[in-house]
């Protein structure tokens, strides 16, 4: 079954419209959406090395924008849309930590966070909560965001092939790792 849906996903990858969805699921993810980019990025650039800057490029704008998106549902929207999201995925905890991190590192804590695999859209809400200095968090989600997507482009450019060729030898294992990475990323945050 994990095999078929890899091979979904390269041939989706691989579509003419794929571009368009990246930039929606990393629009969405900054915001409300639990999937994060490089699931449709990865493969995306697997299957179009020579693309793999412009899937970046493009998952750094969208994710960017959908930011000011997560910004605007933390700073205006808290009650109706924020708190609600925060709810469903029980960071309560979290998110009033999170202000209160805010209050003493602002920066770092959106440059640190916005590289990792915690749920991006939790960076943006809480900034937006905290009424964050705006011009510098957008500064500093352009940076990491870009940072850690052309990361991504630019390993797989230099090494798509053997990389490819791994993930299909060993897709159970990537996949558990990749799983248990974002699980302990979303740990972390309510242990911090």
């Amino acid at each position: 079954m994990l095999r078929r849906l890899y091979d979904r996903i390269l041939a989706l990858s691989a579509d003419r419209r794929a571009p368009v969805w990246l930039a929606l699921i990393s629009f969405a993810e900054s915001s409300f959406f639990p999937v994060p980019p490089d699931a449709l990025l990865v493969p995306m650039a697997l299957s179009r090395p020579d693309r793999a800057y412009r899937f970046a490029l493009i998952c750094t704008l969208a994710s960017v924008t959908g930011g000011m998106l997560g910004y605007l549902i933390g700073y205006a929207l808290y009650d109706q849309v924020a708190a609600p999201l925060i709810h469903f995925y029980h960071y309560e905890a979290a998110a009033d930590a999170f202000v209160d991190k805010f209050n003493q590192y602002g920066l770092w804590v959106i440059l640190i966070k916005g590289l990792t695999p915690i749920p991006y859209k939790i960076v943006t809400i809480t900034s937006g909560l905290a009424h964050f200095n705006f011009g510098v968090f957008m500064a500093a989600s352009v940076l990491t965001r870009g940072a850690r997507f052309f990361l991504v482009a630019g390993l797989i450019r230099q090494f798509g092939e053997p990389v490819r060729a791994f993930i299909e030898r060993r897709l159970t294992l990537v996949t558990s790792l990749t799983a248990a990475g974002i699980v302990g990323g979303v740990l972390l945050l309510k242990f911090i």
